[in-house]
């Protein structure tokens, strides 16, 4: 008698348990993503901007997203588009030969600047993989000694993206390089390699996958390229086996991903730019790419509102 009264008691405790989990969670599921969004944030001493857009329901939500930021290693997305641009018009061949030397070495990510000798060629296409995929700093640097950052700029003007503007080359030992006219503004100085704002962003990556940015074969290939990302501490974190396609950026003080992920309720496109990282953190778990994770999973989430028919 007295075990089945334990039993009927520790029933009742786990159902009352179980329904008051519902109950937060449902209340949860129920709170407006914008506060969602705000209430993540609100604990983080820096800065945050952010937009993203179901890209099949249109449903868009933004925080600061009209705001410039420093784009760190998510200007090399525009560095590509421009690339692709210019192969199409045949101002350049994926054939092309770069050679590397000691000036455009430079630390970083990458495998360039330490595994490989001066004075080795590679393919223009092959440099290009490495700029977007391992984010070789080197890389950048390379393409941009061929194909400088006002020819960047002058693409992103043909394709109305003037607010993101590729400033230099990645800093080496003897100090800037590479400077644009747009690098040379007083106003530009703080963002150092580039500038944007997270609704450019979006824009952009958008774009590649409509089919709508140089052409539907190029654009398809460019989302190919950001598929190989291999960094997984941002945006592609909280996803498993749901293809992302991405380019991340990182400095001390800040952390930032640009991409899609292709949820089975829409394909959501994200940008996030974390501004004013308390302490330098160079591994995978800086505060800065948590949090990047936890508001992209609140992202796909809260815009993922009905299934999408394939």
């Amino acid at each position: 008698m007295i075990e089945r009264m334990i039993e009927t008691d520790w029933a009742r405790h786990a159902a009352m348990t179980a329904a008051a989990f519902l109950m937060l969670a449902g209340a949860a599921a129920a709170q407006p993503l914008g506060g969602q969004l705000r209430d993540r944030v609100a604990g983080f001493p820096g800065g945050v901007s952010l937009y993203a857009k179901n890209l099949d329901s249109g449903e868009a939500i933004g925080i600061r997203e009209t705001e410039p930021v420093r784009t760190a290693s998510t200007i090399k997305l525009a560095v590509m588009a421009a690339l692709f641009d210019a192969i199409a018009r045949g101002e350049l061949q994926w054939s092309e030969r770069l050679t590397i030397t000691d000036a455009e070495k430079v630390a970083g990510s990458g495998v360039i600047e330490s595994e490989l000798s001066s004075g080795v060629q590679l393919p223009l296409q092959d440099v290009m993989h490495l700029m977007m995929a391992l984010s070789d700093n080197t890389a950048t640097n390379m393409i941009l000694e061929r194909f400088p950052a006002d020819r960047v700029n002058a693409y992103l003007d043909r394709i109305g993206l003037g607010s993101t503007r590729s400033l230099r080359k990645i800093l080496g030992k003897n100090g800037p390089a590479g400077v644009s006219a747009a690098g040379k503004l007083e106003k530009n100085q703080k963002y150092g390699l580039g500038v944007s704002t997270p609704r450019d962003m979006v824009a952009l990556v958008e774009r590649m996958e409509r089919g709508e940015l140089v052409s539907a074969e190029a654009s398809r290939e460019m989302i190919a390229v950001m598929k190989r990302c291999q960094d997984t501490t941002g945006i592609r974190r909280p996803f498993g086996e749901l293809a992302v396609a991405n380019k991340t950026g990182a400095l001390d003080a800040l952390r930032s991903d640009v991409g899609i992920v292709y949820s089975k309720t829409g394909r959501i496109a994200i940008a996030i730019t974390v501004d004013g990282i308390a302490q330098p953190d160079w591994g995978p778990d800086n505060p800065g790419s948590l949090l990047i994770a936890d508001l992209a999973r609140m992202l796909v989430r809260g815009l993922a509102a009905r299934q999408v028919v394939q």
